[in-house]
């Protein structure tokens, strides 16, 4: 796959006028890297009304793909299944292995998928450490409600990696760093309790409501294992 466009009929929201778009179905950046930046800077789906010159930012499925970093992103705006059943596209990607292969439901999340696997990280380590740090972001601010965070910094070098998280009414942006010792942990807790998530083969949606899942298996587990040694005293 490298890309797939195909032209769609669009009615302004401002001016009502009928228009077109050219909408890409799927790129590969590993062949046209100049899409990378399009997908990351939103002018991929840039549309501008040719009546009234209105501008908009259109959202569509695509698929992202990257073969020399092995994954690839479905993006699907609202999907709201836990895993893609689609055969077709299943049957179309069948010989490839070794790959990670996401389905997300908005650009944020498009974003943020690329930049983690762009950086060597597992996905899914990410999602428990970032919920687990929303937690303390909640108490450090008054209990606040956490509406959503994205990884927004990684740096080995100084053995961080920040998230960038919209809290309170407003949704205002707040950043907390943390040490990488936390997504370590991650790991090792996705390594135990998430075997089965990573061996299916399909397209995959791992969010905080994924990792929220698998940190109350990994509680009740370390609750389960304290009972147990209770009762061995």
């Amino acid at each position: 796959m490298s890309e797939n466009k195909v032209n769609k009929a669009v009615v302004c929201p401002m001016c009502g006028e009928l228009g077109k778009a050219e909408i890409y179905t799927g790129v590969n950046v590993t062949k046209h890297k100049s899409y990378r930046e399009r997908v990351l800077d939103g002018t991929l789906f840039a549309w501008t009304c040719p009546s009234c010159g209105y501008q908009a930012r259109l959202t569509y499925p695509i698929l992202y793909n990257d073969m020399k970093n092995r994954f690839m992103v479905y993006l699907i705006p609202k999907i709201d299944r836990f895993q893609l059943c689609d055969k077709e596209l299943e049957e179309k990607y069948s010989n490839i292995r070794n790959i990670n292969k996401r389905v997300v439901s908005d650009f944020n999340s498009f974003k943020e998928k690329i930049f983690i696997f762009e950086s060597r990280l597992d996905d899914m380590a990410v999602e428990l450490t970032k919920v687990a740090i929303s937690q303390t972001v909640s108490k450090k601010l008054g209990d606040v409600e956490v509406h959503e965070g994205y990884l927004s910094m990684y740096d080995r070098e100084s053995n961080t990696m920040g998230f960038t998280y919209f809290t309170g009414e407003e949704r205002a942006p707040y950043v907390q760093t943390a040490r990488l010792e936390i997504y370590g942990k991650s790991k090792d807790i996705v390594e135990r309790f998430a075997i089965k998530d990573k061996r299916l083969k399909g397209f995959i949606k791992i969010d905080s409501e994924w990792a929220e899942n698998i940190l109350y298996r990994y509680k009740r587990a370390k609750q389960i294992e304290k009972l147990n040694k209770l009762k061995e005293d």
